[in-house]
């Protein structure tokens, strides 16, 4: 499972038992793009910073390359979308990965992407 940004940082905020199951896995991956939007939040606490930086380092952690950059550079030819949902999209699609995400309807346009919704 690929977890977008949202997913970490509700994960960081506590208090929502649906995410339970899912942090809990042991295959869970992000992007890098992940890392730098959620780590490089100029607000995040104390506690918020160590939270992620706990939870990232037990993640696979997938580069961004070559064909992640072509994938992501196709999917915002195709439909406007953000730079960094195009790059997880695309992430999750190379990898064949399902997509674990609050942000339905940023990726539901997507053919064959699997998303998973754990509100």
């Amino acid at each position: 499972m690929l977890l977008d940004s949202n997913i970490l940082i509700y994960g960081a905020d506590g208090g929502y038992p649906a995410l339970d199951e899912i942090l809990d896995r042991t295959d869970l991956a992000v992007a890098s793009v992940t890392c730098i939007e959620t780590l490089g939040f100029h607000l995040l606490s104390e506690a918020e910073r160590n939270w992620l930086q706990a939870a990232v380092s037990c993640m696979r952690t997938l580069a961004l390359d070559s064909t992640i950059t072509a994938r992501a550079i196709h999917l915002r030819q195709q439909k406007k979308m953000g730079l960094a949902d195009a790059i997880i999209a695309a992430t999750a699609l190379e990898h064949g990965l399902p997509l674990v995400t609050r942000n339905v309807a940023d990726f539901q346009h997507i053919p064959d992407l699997q998303i998973i919704n754990p509100f």
